[in-house]
């Protein structure tokens, strides 16, 4: 399992955005990951003054601390993005959490409604 940046955030600040069946999925989950891509995203916003490191200090330590195991970006995730070409304008990050999940065959936990809508079993609604 993979977690959007979104579901990341929500997870670690125990948010209730986060919906319970997406809640059971990460606790029943042998091994859920966030990405570098995610950790990225995260610090540009909060060099725009967008949003708080989640945990403070402890970023993006708090990840790992929750049980969580990192998931670099490769070559192979960017080459992914090419079975995409309908996503070529939309968020760039999000498009690489996509390739990545579709790469490594893990479930993708987003509330992204473009993502979403590509009806693809393996991407499921992190709100529900």
């Amino acid at each position: 399992m993979l977690l959007d940046t979104n579901a990341l955030i929500w997870l670690v600040h125990d948010s209730p955005r986060l919906g319970q069946a997406s809640r059971r999925s990460i606790d029943a989950a042998t091994q859920v990951h966030y990405s570098s891509v995610s950790v990225t995203e995260i610090t540009i916003k909060h060099m725009l003054g967008r949003m708080s490191l989640p945990g403070g200090e402890t970023f993006p330590e708090i990840f790992r601390s929750s049980g969580l195991t990192e998931l670099p970006l490769l070559a192979s995730h960017a080459r992914t993005l090419l079975g995409f070409e309908s996503l070529a304008r939309h968020d760039p990050f999000d498009r690489l959490l996509l390739a990545q999940a579709k790469q490594e065959r893990f479930t993708f936990l987003t509330s992204d409604a473009t993502l979403l809508a590509l009806d693809e079993d393996w991407i499921s609604d992190a709100r529900l």
